[in-house]
């Protein structure tokens, strides 16, 4: 029986690996173990921890590597040492990591170096800020790559990777986003005491690369937010560089009875609200991904998801609060349709399986090679 081990740090790459984690739990041939870390220790952020154990998965490993929203190197450093010390207490056969975080990179590094074959979930994609270097580093100390879209595959095509090691899965959420498994909108109201007819949904990260300026942008979103007359649901930001920013600004919604705020949410309960909004606002990518499956408006604000894949429902708008404002007051004149999809038709937990399952994916090469597009 294989080891895979999956490493985690916060609540959205969980939600991509949780449906290849399960197709894995259910098989006889793989083991999967899970190595929890980053903002799901955080009691700050909901320490989330707990929704994956409530899961159910089992071999769950928790690692703290939190420094400080400003050392994110020190967070790496921290990551690595003890992700290293880990993996040689297992000796695995597989690590997977998702994404653009430093946890991600730190994976990849302790794999690589370690000769241990590693798999990047959702390599190949343009994510804008810090966390565009991020996910190319990680695609590059890595091994083998299952993308989203063929777009992706192309990319890291022409960043060198063999073509042989990449393998084509979709976006492992859209799993989850058309299971049966979503509870009614009902049960996630009562659940959340959430007493909105209708509301948006805010999610606002911040922007490492325009730290300096978040709290600014950030005042602005707030003042945007509460001269609007709608309900909102706000989710925390991440711990990036200038979260503190973001969450100082949100104390200016505290007793403010159109708000109901939320260190984090359960992936399937916010996939349900997130399903039933008039919209989401800020510059989650989960605006860019997930909404538009659902046929939800989006307004986008600012650079964080520049470049990324989008369509013509999203509306990107600037930090201002008049900008801001005035794509909220055009919100209820849109009439649009679920997108055609672009990310996968959720069959990714069984195309990852297909994959492990072939004898070719364990023969792949640990040493790196670099393939000139000609």
């Amino acid at each position: 029986m294989k080891q895979i081990v999956f490493l985690t740090g916060t609540r959205a790459d969980f939600g991509k690996l949780k449906s290849l984690l399960a197709i894995l739990q259910d098989s006889l041939d793989f083991e999967p173990h899970i190595f929890v870390t980053g903002m799901h220790l955080q009691h700050l952020y909901g320490y989330t921890l707990i929704e994956i154990k409530k899961s159910g998965f089992k071999n769950i490993y928790t690692f703290e590597n939190h420094t400080d929203e400003a050392t994110m190197d020190l967070t790496l450093a921290k990551t690595i040492s003890g992700f290293s010390d880990y993996i040689k207490s297992i000796d695995p056969d597989l690590i997977v990591v998702h994404g653009d975080r430093v946890e991600a990179l730190a994976g990849a590094i302790v794999g690589s170096l370690n000769n241990v074959l590693v798999a990047h979930i959702e390599g190949g994609e343009v994510s804008g800020t810090i966390d565009e270097l991020l996910r190319h580093a990680t695609s590059k100390m890595s091994h083998v790559h299952f993308v989203s879209n063929d777009q992706a595959k192309s990319r890291l095509i022409q960043m060198g990777e063999l073509e042989s090691a990449i393998y084509t899965i979709g976006s492992p959420d859209v799993d989850i986003m058309f299971s049966d498994t979503l509870p009614d909108l009902d049960t996630v109201k009562h659940y959340y005491d959430i007493p909105f007819e209708r509301y948006n949904i805010v999610m606002f990260h911040p922007v490492t690369t325009e730290a300096k300026e978040m709290s600014c942008y950030a005042e602005a979103f707030v003042n945007a937010l509460l001269a609007s007359k709608d309900n909102y649901v706000v989710i925390y930001p991440n711990n990036d560089l200038g979260s503190q920013s973001i969450l100082k600004a949100y104390t200016r919604l505290e007793n403010n009875t159109r708000f109901k705020v939320f260190p984090s949410l359960r992936f399937e309960y916010f996939l349900t609200l997130l399903k039933h909004a008039q919209c989401i606002i800020g510059n989650s990518s989960a605006g860019v991904r997930e909404a538009p499956y659902y046929g939800i408006p989006v307004i986008n604000i600012g650079t964080r998801q520049q470049n990324r894949v989008t369509h013509s429902e999203i509306i990107n708008v600037d930090y201002s609060e008049a900008a801001i404002l005035e794509a909220l007051h055009q919100i209820p004149k849109l009439t649009i349709e679920p997108m055609t999809p672009q990310f996968g038709g959720g069959d990714s937990g069984a195309l990852f399986l297909k994959s492990l399952q072939e004898e070719a994916f364990w023969l792949l090469n640990h040493q790196k090679q670099f393939r000139d597009v000609l």
